[in-house]
């Protein structure tokens, strides 16, 4: 029997567009010792044949004891409701923000700090994916533009409260937390 960790653990997995991101979350997550909990944050669309192959792939990757959750809004009261013996795997935080991309900045604002909260608190391991949108040139769109900043904001957030933070890219994993520098927090 595998004993539950005390202290939670906070993980950010990061990187661009088939970096293998989830793959390495999930890796994490199994590994956890608890038991996982699946967070998707994208709405099934039965219209959207590519969304469906996405989804299943992902849902056939994972295995069948995992519980799956389809949260498309409030992720903080998903992770506050959570015991010790879990680990939630929430991916992705770029989805999840584009699911509330229409939000004014002052309702954006508390929603992001409302997340930062839960995360304090948190008793269960949290592992998030979330895609790096901000490594090209810069949207020609104003929606464009504010997706790709709340996220780039909510990652370094989260990035900087994570016990550990990855990087999935070419075919590799980089562990940021043992090879990079902490930068300081922003407002």
């Amino acid at each position: 029997m595998t004993k539950i960790r005390d202290l939670r653990q906070i993980i950010l997995v990061t990187g661009p567009a088939r970096s293998g991101k989830s793959e390495l979350a999930e890796t994490l997550a199994a590994d956890s010792g608890k038991s996982v909990i699946y967070v998707a944050t994208g709405e099934v669309n039965q219209a959207d044949r590519e969304w469906q192959n996405r989804i299943q792939r992902h849902k056939n990757r994972r295995p069948p004891d995992w519980k799956t959750l389809e949260v498309l809004r409030d992720l903080s009261a998903v992770i506050r409701s959570t015991d010790r013996s879990n680990c939630l795997l929430i991916d992705s935080l770029g989805t999840w923000t584009a699911n509330l991309l229409e939000e004014e900045p002052t309702v954006w604002e508390q929603t992001q700090q409302d997340l930062l909260a839960s995360l304090h608190s948190a008793m269960a391991d949290v592992i998030f994916v979330a895609e790096e949108t901000g490594w090209g040139v810069v949207p020609a769109y104003p929606a464009g533009r504010l997706f790709r900043d709340r996220l780039g904001t909510l990652v370094r957030h989260i990035g900087a409260i994570a016990d550990g933070v990855y990087l999935a890219t070419g075919g590799y994993a980089l562990n940021l937390t043992a090879l990079g520098t902490r930068l300081p927090a922003t407002k």
